[in-house]
């Protein structure tokens, strides 16, 4: 058994991501917290550490439980960590949230006759910044 893995590894194995370069890209962009501090994708993790992994909108606070490099099935992946009791509440809670709000203002493309619009107040506000000039 691993005592330690890379925590670009473990993410894929644990199915959080995809793929490594995802994780990759997540953990660069600072979406990934190793024991509350930034970290690269080569720092390596042992059992016992806590992570902090934000997917938006959602976040997971988590405990490694198991090392483990390769990507596994969704059941066994479950068990290479545990969830805080605050983190699952408030993703409950965003989740909730997100689903009681009201639709898209504008779901999909514009229409023929919107974009006319469109393009009407945008020559217009041309024609203003032209007289400032």
């Amino acid at each position: 058994m691993l005592a330690s893995v890379r925590i670009d590894k473990w993410l894929i194995a644990s199915r959080f991501f995809k793929t490594r370069q995802i994780a990759v890209d997540a953990i660069n962009a600072g979406r990934v917290c190793v024991n509350d501090e930034r970290v690269k994708p080569a720092k390596t993790i042992k059992v016992g550490d806590q992570l902090l992994v934000r997917k938006p909108p959602y976040e997971w606070r988590i405990v490694v439980e198991n090392i483990a490099e390769k990507r596994v099935a969704a059941k066994i992946a479950e068990t290479y960590y545990r969830e805080t009791e605050a983190s699952v509440l408030a993703r409950e809670s965003l989740r909730k949230e997100l689903k009681d709000l009201p639709p898209p203002v504008f779901p999909g493309r514009p229409t023929k006759r919107d974009r006319r619009v469109i393009d009407k107040f945008f020559a217009g506000q041309h024609q203003h910044d032209d007289a400032f000039d």
